[in-house]
């Protein structure tokens, strides 16, 4: 189990992770500097704090966009930027590495 200092970070990213999260911000709600929080999640989690929150905001778009309905006007740049993508095509890389099919293969229509 990982220490509370993590538990907390995570926690945080889970119910902030439609907002603008920095570094500093999880930090600051986990109690710990940016340089403690980060050896902690690599030692714990073998992952990042911002890599952490990428794949969180990840799985919420594509929640999202397993929920979603193209022909009622929804689209995955709308999705992607709810989610803190700004570059659709960085989305698109992400996504597509995370869950193998391009996020337009997700959108139902």
């Amino acid at each position: 189990m990982a220490p509370a200092v993590v538990r907390r970070a995570v926690a945080h990213i889970e119910a902030h992770a439609d907002q603008p999260l920095t570094l500093t911000d999880i930090a600051r709600a986990s109690g710990v500097g940016p340089r403690a929080l980060q050896l902690a999640f690599a030692r714990h989690l073998g992952t990042s704090p911002m890599a952490h929150l990428r794949r969180a905001r990840l799985q919420r778009a594509h929640e999202e966009l397993q929920s979603a309905d193209a022909t009622a006007g929804d689209t995955v740049a709308a999705v992607a930027r709810r989610w803190g993508w700004t570059s659709p095509s960085r989305f698109s890389t992400a996504y597509r590495r995370e869950f193998g099919v391009p996020p337009s293969g997700t959108l139902r229509t």
